[in-house]
């Protein structure tokens, strides 16, 4: 942690248990970060705190710190059950409560608390069982506190202390209900010890920090122009074409190890990370919809230096702290000043430093001017040049929206449409659409829209002759001078059978017939041909023979 970002306020002058202190020392924590400063000292004096301050800046410690301090010197009342737990903090996502859950154990290593997880998508039974053996200290995401809290898993009798942390994330995800529900159903305000976190205090967040705390007191710290400052900051204008060639062409000429991209939707991570990895890049998407087990495993990966690129949005990617990431590509613009600055502050954590790097594409460039204006200030211009834009594999299945010049189909993907191959729509060929060829689209067999054809598209009789007909070998020959319709006698059957076209008669099937098909070979056509249907399936009267 660089000094430049630290106070004079250090940890040893706020008197802490003992047991909290010696965990702190083992953290290499000695100064405090600015929100730590502000929040503690009210904090372990018994005020709530409703604190302003970004990921990154310490305010995970400057809970935890109030949190243990305040349980360690209070007495466990007399009437605790042994599922009920003194110390409830909610956090919006499973990644976010799983780091709180780590940065506690490392805190509070020596108090003896015992630790409980609530979370979605892994571990339910496990879950379960642990809070029902009791835990000290629980940390969840709503919608599993209340599923475990109707079945009576733990009782909220005896909370202490509430941390919600990121608030403004938990309004953004639709949880501000399920937030209330479980407020309404713990002690009185003034019983326990409210802590609150946020990016901003919006209105919102203010009016559930006033309804459901005791009179809070309001701490921001304002890290925008901090974080900007020491984050190097270049946009470049590409095409939609030019894009991921750019992106490609970036990222071969850095080294890419602990890089973060993002992206503005789940689909957008899914395809980004097909791209990257068809042109050699060990990148994975994190989103909603990947399993929770991998995703931990994704993040776990990250931190180590396993995993060389991140991609993720920025409700998935939020709360999680990732140290030392070198660089931030904003592969899409954000559409939320404050979103494009949480996203290059992960760049420069702590006081670090690093570099943020944006793609300026036709579909979200719109929110350049807003970014700039809450930042305070222009972002470098980057020249789109040749040399950047590399040439790129794009896997067949993501061709539609990776294709462009200087994209090479990756294995497997689709012939040409159009020339004289065997799949062209025109041409000559086994299957064009016209023309000669054996697969024409008059033919039987497979059609180009994965259909089976109906086989010739010549009339049908009704019913077949009692006799039977010739063969091939053996039919009778007709003369050049008059081709007859492909009808019947095409298909080896006499001209004068029943339900044939030279006898007059109206065939007894009504086929749907695109343009005849004697004139599609040629032959036939409206003279001499079959007789052309009427809208109601009958043949049209035959004009009368001149004599």
């Amino acid at each position: 942690m660089a000094d430049a970002h630290l106070t004079d306020v250090s940890f040893t002058n706020l008197h802490l248990p003992e047991s909290l202190a010696r965990g702190i020392a083992d953290a290499g924590f000695e100064r405090c970060t600015p929100i730590q400063a502000q929040t503690l000292p009210r904090a372990l004096a018994g005020f709530d705190v409703a604190g302003q301050a970004q990921t990154g800046t310490g305010k995970t410690a400057a809970f935890l710190v109030a949190l243990y301090s305040r349980i360690l010197r209070s007495e466990v009342p007399a009437t605790r059950k042994i599922n009920a737990p003194l110390a409830l903090i909610i956090a919006p996502t499973r990644e976010l409560a799983v780091q709180i859950h780590h940065d506690a154990e490392i805190l509070g290593q020596y108090t003896g608390m015992k630790l409980g997880l609530a979370f979605g998508g892994v571990d339910y039974e496990k879950q379960r069982r642990d809070l029902e053996e009791g835990v000290d200290i629980l940390i969840g995401t709503p919608g599993r506190l209340i599923d475990f809290y109707k079945q009576r898993v733990f009782d909220l009798a005896s909370v202490q202390v509430l941390v919600l942390d990121e608030a403004d994330r938990m309004f953004d995800l639709g949880f501000i209900t399920d937030i209330r529900y479980i407020m309404r159903r713990l002690p009185a305000p003034d019983q326990r010890l409210n802590l609150l976190f946020s990016a901003t205090l919006a209105q919102r967040v203010l009016e559930l920090a006033f309804e459901h705390m005791n009179d809070p007191e309001l701490v921001r710290i304002e890290p925008d122009k901090m974080t900007v400052d020491r984050v190097t900051q270049i946009v470049y204008f590409p095409s939609m074409d030019e894009k991921p060639r750019l992106l490609v062409g970036l990222l071969r000429s850095m080294d890419p190890h602990r890089t973060m991209v993002f992206v503005n939707t789940r689909r957008g991570a899914e395809e980004l990370e097909g791209l990257l990895r068809a042109n050699g890049f060990n990148a994975e998407g994190i989103s909603g919809d990947v399993p929770q087990k991998k995703r931990l495993r994704m993040i776990r990966d990250f931190h180590s230096g396993e995993l060389a690129i991140l991609i993720g949005t920025d409700v998935a990617s939020r709360g999680l702290h990732i140290p030392d990431v070198r660089y931030v590509f904003n592969y899409d613009m954000p559409q939320d000043p404050e979103d494009y600055v949480h996203r290059i502050g992960r760049t420069a954590r702590a006081g670090a430093e690093g570099d943020a790097i944006s793609l300026g594409c036709e579909d979200f460039v719109q929110s350049l001017p807003d970014i700039e204006a809450y930042i305070g200030r222009s972002i470098p211009r980057g020249a789109v040049t040749e040399e950047l834009l590399a040439e790129i594999t794009v896997p067949y299945r993501e061709r539609r929206r990776f294709s462009g010049p200087g994209g090479r189909g990756g294995p497997g993907g689709p012939r040409g449409r159009s020339g004289s191959g065997s799949s062209g729509r025109s041409g000559g060929g086994g299957s064009s659409r016209s023309g000669g060829g054996g697969g024409s689209r008059s033919g039987g067999g497979e059609r180009h829209d994965g259909r089976r054809s109906s086989g010739p598209r010549d009339e049908r009789p009704a019913e077949r002759p009692t006799e039977r007909a010739p063969t091939p070998a053996t039919a009778p020959r007709v003369p050049s001078g008059d081709a007859p319709a492909p009808g019947r006698e095409a298909m080896g059957q006499p001209a004068g059978a029943p339900g044939s076209a030279a006898d007059g008669s109206t065939p007894g099937k009504r086929r749907r017939r695109r343009g005849g098909a004697g004139r599609r070979r040629g032959t036939g056509g409206e003279a001499g041909g079959a007789p052309t249907m009427s809208a109601s399936g009958d043949a049209p009267p035959s004009a009368p023979s001149e004599s």
